[in-house]
């Protein structure tokens, strides 16, 4: 099925039923139907078609939900931007994706106003609310109409161009197919969390939709749900929204879960409609499930995956939960299982699968597997090879086939569910007039997971501070790129060929830490 038709589906069983819902308006199936409708329809008629590459970006919204159904109803391609990045990076992706329209907050559209001469394939800036554009998303809808006709992309054409650091720290876009779409929409629908009621669910999306967040959408449109968007994260907001809105289902990074467990203010607010709490982005001290099990009950799951595999491919699931914590407790630290039509191995260098308890990387198999990198054939031959995607992420499994994270492959820092490669802050810190050499690395922290840390190398005859290098960062970094801390050296380590090691400096931080990442 066509996934506008799921819609106009949804549209028909539960007209009156909420479908998004932000802090400025709330949407039912109907309206849906009908914004989408208008909205694709109104793209075209400003000469827009079927295989157009069209952006977006701003904090959660229902516009950003309406957009996406409207993209697959029109056949077209979504590239969705981090609100957060900044703006030689969005700039960066326009241009990479080929997006020929953007529709953005009026902060970025505003700030991108000034920077047109750089992006010579977009034509037309859409506006959400008022500010700098060709046009606003009001004027866009009424040049649309009511009916609009869903289109039936093939199964392997390109449906999102979804932006991820890559290794070298430049930004790259995962292919994902419309049928890796419909893999992601079947695996959400035959899920084994053990939670949550099939329809009338009440989804909370506090990260941002244009990522994993987003993921869910389409499958709780297929359901009927409702989708409750937050465009930060607060956490007493976060709070009283589950209160107000009877939120059952929701999805944490696990800073997110740390910092509403050292609020204090989770006894405030009434959230018995809590039925499923998943975390991932990053791994979650076991110490911190326990309490966070303790606090909101046994509805916790785990979800693992990338942009590359369109979302998760393992579970821990609450069940799981509950039997490590009636056990020893070993296996809160897992990712979880395989599940579904992907096959999760991992694989020794050689190429053979590691035994229980042999390292290997971490490969998947599936439908769900992206086409390849937008643009970039070399990096698609690094990571899918004969038929797997190589995740670069270091495991071992269990007797049982459970998955244990210990390492990464590379040197890529998660920090508070959000990917940061160390080169992209050193181009920075080498601006710095003072800075003579310097090394990013991920150090362990309790909230965010990962912590990014600067070690830096001084010019002779200059004096630099900690809060001076932060300082400079501030300037010229989205805040979850930002060091956090700063440490000085004399030297930094090399190897024979006089690359800094950045291994060797980050091993001394995480000596003490059961796992490695």
């Amino acid at each position: 099925m066509n996934f506008g038709r799921i819609l106009r589906r949804s549209a028909t069983y539960w007209p009156d039923q909420e479908a998004a819902v932000d802090k400025r308006r709330r949407l039912t199936y109907r309206q849906l139907e009908t914004e989408t409708n208008r909205l694709v329809s109104g793209l075209m008629a400003l000469g827009f078609q079927a295989g157009n590459h069209v952006a977006i970006q701003a904090p959660n919204c229902t516009e950003l939900v309406s957009a996406e159904l409207a993209f697959y109803k029109g056949a077209m391609v979504k590239v969705p931007i981090n609100a957060r990045l900044s703006g030689e990076e969005t700039v960066h992706v326009i241009n990479d994706s080929h997006a020929v329209a953007l529709i953005a907050s009026a902060q970025h559209a505003a700030a991108l106003e000034s920077r047109r001469s750089e992006m010579p394939r977009l034509k037309t800036i859409i506006v959400i609310g008022d500010g700098p554009g060709d046009l606003t998303y009001d004027d866009l809808l009424a040049k649309g109409t009511d009916d609009f006709e869903p289109l039936d992309p093939a199964d392997d054409d390109l449906a999102v161009l979804h932006y991820t650091s890559g290794s070298s720290g430049v930004l790259k876009a995962a292919m994902q197919s419309y049928g890796n779409r419909r893999a992601l929409l079947r695996k959400n629908l035959i899920n084994p969390r053990g939670t949550g009621k099939a329809f009338n669910t009440v989804l909370g999306h506090v990260g941002p939709i244009t990522h994993a967040s987003g993921m869910m959408i389409l499958p709780n449109i297929y359901m009927g749900g409702s989708n409750v968007l937050f465009d930060r994260f607060d956490v007493e907001e976060v709070l009283s929204t589950i209160e107000k809105e009877r939120i059952n289902r929701i999805f944490f990074v696990p800073t997110m879960v740390t910092r509403i467990l050292a609020s204090g203010l989770v006894g405030k607010y009434d959230l018995s409609s809590l039925t499923s709490l998943t975390y991932g982005a990053a791994p979650m001290p076991p110490a911190v499930v326990r309490q966070a099990m303790e606090t909101f009950g046994p509805i916790l799951s785990q979800g693992y995956g990338a942009g590359e595999t369109t979302s998760t491919v393992t579970i821990l699931t609450s069940d799981d939960h509950i039997d490590a914590l009636a056990g020893d407790g070993k296996r809160l630290a897992s990712c979880g299982r395989s599940y579904f039509e992907n096959e999760v191995l991992v694989l020794k260098e050689d190429g053979t699968e590691a035994k229980p308890g042999e390292l290997g990387e971490i490969c998947i198999r599936g439908p769900e597997i992206m086409q390849g990198y937008w643009n970039a054939p070399d990096l698609t031959a690094e990571v899918l090879q004969d038929g797997l995607y190589h995740t670069g992420d270091i495991a071992v499994t269990d007797d049982e086939g459970y998955v244990f994270i210990v390492d990464r492959k590379k040197e890529m820092i998660i920090s508070g569910g959000f990917n940061v490669y160390p080169s992209e802050v050193e181009k920075v810190l080498y601006t710095h007039p003072a800075v003579f050499e310097a090394a990013v690395i991920g150090v362990p922290d309790d909230e965010w997971g990962e912590a990014v840390k600067a070690v830096v190398v001084t010019r002779k005859g200059h004096d630099l501070s900690e809060a001076q290098v932060l300082d400079y960062c501030r300037e010229h970094l989205p805040g979850f790129k930002r060091p956090r801390s700063v440490d000085f050296a004399t030297e930094l380590p090399r190897n024979p060929n006089g690359k800094i090691v950045r291994r060797q400096l980050r091993d001394a931080y995480w000596k003490d830490a059961e796992r490695k990442v």
